[in-house]
């Protein structure tokens, strides 16, 4: 019924119900996951092109990663474009059966946008879209914050020796936190909400 399932995302904390909702669903199914982000051009452009870019492949790459976790075939796209646009094409092009997304973006403008592109897309989307709020208050707001419970995490876990390698960022609710340690590099996740630890991943 729902064998590719479209994710739109920009990686902020908004997406994060949806990207959870769009992998239940193609999990359900044995479908796929298509996580679409665009870098806005024309009316919609808030960021700088450089800045969005890095944004809109730090948000596939998670929902890719969070995918393949649980063994979910997935496709990333990075496109640019008018954002509703962008989407509706995709959608139509790539034989999409549900759209799922969030309601909110970033902060100020982009949070307006975000929520005018979602109605957009209800309005002239063929396929059916569910649209999800984010209904949990961001707990660790701050990067080093993050860094000290990422630290802590891998201390219980025996790995005393953790530097940071470059700034946490924020993604779709989750801090990834880079550390080095004597067994390689890992990335720690922690949970924006929470401050669980949710997954660690080497490289």
């Amino acid at each position: 019924m729902y064998q590719n399932v479209l994710i739109p995302t920009d990686g902020s904390d908004g997406t994060r119900r949806a990207i959870d909702h769009g992998l239940t669903i193609a999990d359900r199914f044995d479908g796929t996951v298509h996580a679409l982000s665009i870098v806005p051009e024309g009316p919609l452009g808030t960021t700088s092109s450089g800045a969005a870019a890095s944004e809109a492949e730090r948000a596939v790459n998670h929902v890719e990663s969070e995918a393949s976790r649980d063994d979910i075939p997935v496709t990333t796209t990075i496109e640019r474009g008018v954002p509703h646009e962008c989407v509706l094409d995709y959608a139509s092009e790539n034989d999409i059966d549900m759209i799922v997304m969030g309601t909110q973006g970033r902060t100020g403008l982009d949070r307006f946008l975000v929520g005018s592109v979602t109605e957009r897309i209800v309005r002239m989307a063929d396929a059916p879209v569910v649209t999800l709020r984010m209904t949990d208050d961001i707990e660790v707001d701050d990067p080093e914050e993050a860094t000290r419970i990422a630290r802590q995490s891998l201390e219980s876990a025996g790995s005393e020796q953790a530097t940071l390698l470059e700034d946490p960022h924020r993604t779709s609710g989750l801090w990834i936190v880079p550390l080095e340690t004597p067994d390689g590099v890992v990335d720690v996740h922690v949970d924006a909400t929470t401050g669980d630890v949710r997954r660690t991943s080497t490289r």
